[in-house]
């Protein structure tokens, strides 16, 4: 029988199959790595044909396109539907109706749960308790939808809207009536103009804030977060946004209705707040200004209590500036209908307790007063062994400010190595403050908080509004003017956004694991504590944009995350747009109840491609109104 012959093609192969296995392993493993990549890769969205809009109000589109008006339109392409059923173990009901929410009556379109006048009229007078924060019990929270205002219109674009707003919008003639010589706003039309007069500056707030500006340090960075103690429509906050300044603006629901709704309608940040028992909504050291122009709270009363409380959320060598009675009184007291020994005890009392809180007065000119807080406490300490009244105060932590009643006690610094050094760190001027590692972070007083996590976290977040960028069109255009930010952590998502013509209210929810809002006012961004187990203190439709980064995630053992929504749809503006971000699962329930909510929206993977787990839900509100009641006809 013959011998195969040894130098057969097949022998061959066999024993070159033999000497090389491991080439074998590594082409067929290069083949499937190379038609996984590839599969992957076909089945991921494409960022140029995500791209996600608000709602045109003419209905949706099964394409991606803007509409004439610069709003967005929802895009729904075959090839970026998602199905997380199948993939991420989602439990879906495709039988199931989705629950609808009726709209509420017309008389609820100005409803604000917590500040509710009929809920109001049931507490204390004293203090003006009345006007405070009150929240309805659960039997009493709404399911139904806040209707907008028939013939309600989209909001004049940035910079315009800082000087008009539709009165279809405020259906309110009561300010133009009552404040017509002082210029705060004018009925034109269909319109309203805001000249930018005020009750202590008829020439105009620009005047003003020039007036004020050669006193103290305006232009230079050194002043960038200011608070507006009764703001009236915020045309301080107005024009202070010119000089780079950004002020939180705050008056209560009063007989000056609607105050706080017309200034956000400019786009002008405010909130709804008053000096009443309780600590305003602000972490300690948290703005560089204070300004009160004849905003009628009795500074002297109450043993100083609400001087006090200016003084725990002043900045260390922050100023404090009054303008109106009792200010120059031996001038202008004939116009304000007092006397004169009743304005002169007035002045005398607020320079008492000014003193007693250490600050030091810069200067009286015509009808303003400057006071400016000591940059720190040693020679404060020194004074107190003599001055007994007002002590220091013996709360451990300054920054509690949720439902914390009131003390007539002076809020410590941090303690210094030398007179001459800034309590609790200097700050970079604006706008390098903005992106430099806060005070707070560097001294470590923020746990669990470095240096390099902050510097990781902006890199995040430039990301992140990069993405949005690509996802939201309308977004660089000015289509945006108010956003919030549910869940803003060190506020790297406001800071990013600083090259848009946009402002945002940073929202720290009082759960958090950081308390994180000083960080943020330190960056030169302002924003406000929150329990959004309870409504916000706004009006409705008062922001364009809304961003909610593991806000659920925080706050779905909490309550019910129905009410939360129900919340984001009252303050959010007809075909405003929401970007959630959080885990598959719960953006699926989210998606459910806003479905039921005329939201139209969908589910997109994270900006760094489909195999994270946490994805995006961008979702806009449609546009719908209330119907016209007998007395609007």
């Amino acid at each position: 029988m013959a011998k195969e012959y040894s130098g057969s093609p097949k022998h061959h192969h066999r024993l070159e199959a033999k000497r090389n296995p491991l080439t074998w392993i590594l082409g067929v493993s290069f083949l499937c790595i190379l038609f996984y990549v590839l599969g992957a890769w076909q089945r991921s969205s494409n960022p140029n044909t995500t791209q996600f809009s608000a709602y045109n109000r003419g209905g949706c589109d099964s394409h991606v396109t803007t509409s004439d008006n610069g709003n967005a339109v929802v895009g729904h392409p075959s090839s970026t539907n998602l199905d997380f059923a199948s993939h991420h173990q989602v439990v879906l009901n495709s039988s199931k109706t989705v629950s609808q929410f009726p709209s509420c009556d017309m008389s609820f379109s100005e409803y604000t749960p917590c500040q509710d006048k009929v809920r109001g009229r049931k507490f204390d007078r004293n203090m003006l308790k009345y006007r405070e924060r009150h929240c309805p019990a659960k039997e009493e929270l709404l399911r139904c939808l806040i209707p907008a205002p028939p013939q309600y219109k989209t909001p004049f674009k940035w910079p315009q809207s800082r000087d008009y707003a539709w009165y279809s919008n405020i259906p309110h003639r009561e300010l133009s009536i009552e404040k017509a010589i002082q210029n705060w706003i004018q009925l034109e039309g269909n319109r309203f103009r805001f000249p930018g007069g005020g009750t202590m500056f008829p020439r105009g707030a620009d005047a003003y804030i020039d007036d004020i500006g050669r006193l103290i340090p305006l232009t230079d960075g050194t002043i960038r977060t200011a608070i507006d103690t009764g703001c009236g429509v915020a045309s301080f906050g107005a024009y202070l946004l010119n000089r780079n300044i950004l002020t939180m603006s705050f008056a209560p629901r009063d007989t000056h209705e609607a105050q706080v709704q017309f200034a956000l309608e400019r786009g002008v940040p405010a909130m709804i707040g008053i000096m009443g028992s309780q600590r305003l909504p602000y972490s300690a050291r948290a703005f560089d200004l204070a300004h009160c122009s004849r905003c009628l709270i009795p500074w002297q009363k109450y043993d100083g209590l609400y001087l006090a409380e200016v003084d725990r959320i002043l900045r260390p060598g922050g100023y404090w500036v009054l303008s109106g009675p009792p200010i120059h009184w031996k001038k202008f007291w004939r116009g304000w209908e007092r006397t004169r020994e009743d304005l002169k005890q007035e002045q005398d009392a607020i320079e008492d307790v000014a003193k007693s809180l250490c600050w030091k007065k810069v200067i009286e000119k015509n009808d303003l007063s400057v006071w400016q807080k000591p940059i720190n406490h040693v020679e404060c300490f020194r004074s107190k062994k003599v001055l007994k009244a007002p002590h220091m105060c013996e709360s451990d932590d300054p920054d509690t400010a949720w439902y914390r009643n009131l003390e007539a006690c002076v809020t410590p610094l941090p303690e210094v190595s030398s007179s001459d050094d800034v309590a609790g760190g200097a700050i970079e001027k604006w706008p390098e403050r903005a992106y430099a590692v806060p005070p707070r972070i560097r001294s470590g007083s923020t746990p669990g908080i470095t240096a390099e996590r902050f510097v990781e976290d902006n890199k995040l977040w430039k990301e992140r509004v990069a993405h949005y960028k690509r996802i939201i069109s309308p977004l660089p255009t000015g289509r945006y003017r108010n956003i919030m930010d549910m869940n803003a952590y060190l506020g790297g998502f406001a800071a990013a956004m600083l090259n848009y013509p946009v402002w945002v209210m940073n929202v720290v929810p009082i759960n958090s694991n950081h308390d994180t809002l000083g960080v943020i006012y330190e960056r030169g961004l302002i924003g406000t504590y929150q329990d959004w187990c309870e409504a916000f203190s706004t009006y409705p439709r008062t922001y364009d944009l809304i961003h909610a980064s593991g806000l659920f995630t925080l706050y779905q053992n909490r309550c019910d995350i129905t009410y939360i929504l129900l919340e984001m749809d009252r303050i959010l503006r007809p075909e405003g747009t929401v970007i959630f971000r959080d885990t598959v699962e719960l953006l699926v329930k989210i998606q459910s109840i806003t479905d039921g909510m005329r939201w139209k929206s969908q589910i997109m993977d994270h900006e760094s491609g489909p195999f994270n787990p946490e994805k995006i839900l961008v979702a806009v509100k449609t546009y719908w109104t209330g119907e016209a009641t007998q007395k609007q006809l």
